[in-house]
C-alpha cells in the first residue's frame, strides 16, 4: 500500500514539474521572440558601428521586417510619415548601384541593403516641406539600431542633396519624380569586427545658454 501511495505521488510530482516547464519555456520562447531576440537599446547606440564588410550568409526576410517596421516606428513632424523605403538583393542591380554610387561600392558584396527615400506626395505643405528630410533621416537611424541589434552590420551613405547619385538611384530602381532617395544602407551579416568609435565630447555641450559649459 505505501509503495502505491509512493509511486502516484512520484508520478503526480514528475507530471507537475513537467507542465511547469514547458509553461516556463513557452512564456520565455514568446518573451524573446516579441522583443525580436535583440541587444538592449542603449547597448545597441553605444556599440553600433559602419560596417562596410559582408559574409555571403543571405539576411532572413524576418529580419528584414523587423529593421523595416523599426524604421517605420521612428517620429515623424504631424505624423505624416513621408517615407518609402526600396529592398534590394538583386545582385545586378546592387552591381550597378554600386559602379554609379562613388561612396557605395560595397553594395557589389553586400547580400542586401534598404534605400530609404522621401514621399514629396506624403510630405508637410509650405514651410514644412522639407520636415520629410529629418523624418527619413529618424527612420534611417531606427534601422541601422536595429540591424545592428539583430547581429547585422550597415553603413549609412548618403544620396540626397548630392543631385548626381540622386538620379543614379532613380535611373536604377526606376523611381517616380515624387520620391527622393535619401540614403543607401548596404546590409548583412559583418566580415570580421568593426569598433565603434567614442565621440563624446563635453565641449559640444552648453547649459541654459551658450556662455555656460556643461
Amino acid at each position: 500500500m505505501m509503495k502505491r501511495v509512493l509511486f502516484i505521488f512520484l508520478a503526480v510530482w514528475f507530471i507537475f514539474t513537467v507542465v511547469v516547464f514547458v509553461m516556463f519555456f513557452s512564456t520565455t520562447k514568446s518573451d524573446s521572440k516579441s522583443s525580436g531576440e535583440g541587444m538592449p537599446v542603449l547597448e545597441a547606440i553605444e556599440t553600433r558601428a559602419s560596417v562596410r564588410a559582408y559574409t555571403d550568409q543571405a539576411v532572413e526576410p524576418e529580419k528584414i521586417e523587423q529593421i523595416l517596421r523599426a524604421g517605420m516606428a521612428a517620429p515623424t513632424a504631424r505624423n505624416q510619415q513621408p517615407w518609402a523605403f526600396v529592398v534590394i538583393d538583386d545582385k545586378a542591380l546592387m552591381t550597378q548601384l554600386a559602379d554609379s554610387l562613388p561612396n557605395a561600392k560595397m553594395l557589389a558584396s553586400a547580400p542586401v541593403a534598404i534605400v530609404v527615400c522621401g514621399d514629396l506626395s506624403k510630405a508637410i505643405e509650405g514651410e514644412g516641406a522639407t520636415y520629410w528630410i529629418q523624418d527619413a533621416s529618424a527612420a534611417t537611424e531606427n534601422i541601422l539600431l536595429a540591424a545592428h541589434g539583430l547581429g547585422l552590420g550597415a553603413v549609412w551613405t548618403g544620396a540626397y542633396p548630392m543631385m548626381s547619385r540622386v538620379k543614379a538611384i532613380r535611373s536604377v530602381l526606376g523611381l517616380p519624380a515624387q520620391i527622393i532617395p535619401l540614403n543607401v544602407i548596404p546590409m548583412g551579416y559583418p566580415q570580421g569586427e568593426t569598433a565603434p568609435k567614442d565621440k563624446w565630447k563635453r565641449e559640444n555641450i552648453r547649459k541654459n545658454n551658450w556662455a555656460n559649459a556643461y
